[in-house]
């Protein structure tokens, strides 16, 4: 008989503060939107990438 191996992923709490994370984001980028589709689209698109920014500007700030 083969043995099976059962893995778990306990990585539950991260998503959900990444959830919350771009939830408050969301509400961000679309309160400070025209409020027109577009404006509203883009805040989200906005709020799926806003880590990148912050990012890029800290390595900016070091030089790097």
């Amino acid at each position: 008989m083969s043995e099976s191996r059962r893995y778990v992923e306990r990585a539950g709490p991260w998503g959900f503060i990444f959830l919350l994370a771009y939830i408050g984001a969301a509400i961000y980028f679309i309160s400070i939107s025209n409020g027109s589709f577009w404006g509203v689209v883009l805040g989200l698109l906005q709020a799926a990438v806003w880590p990148v920014y912050v990012v890029y500007q800290v390595l900016a700030l070091i030089g790097a």
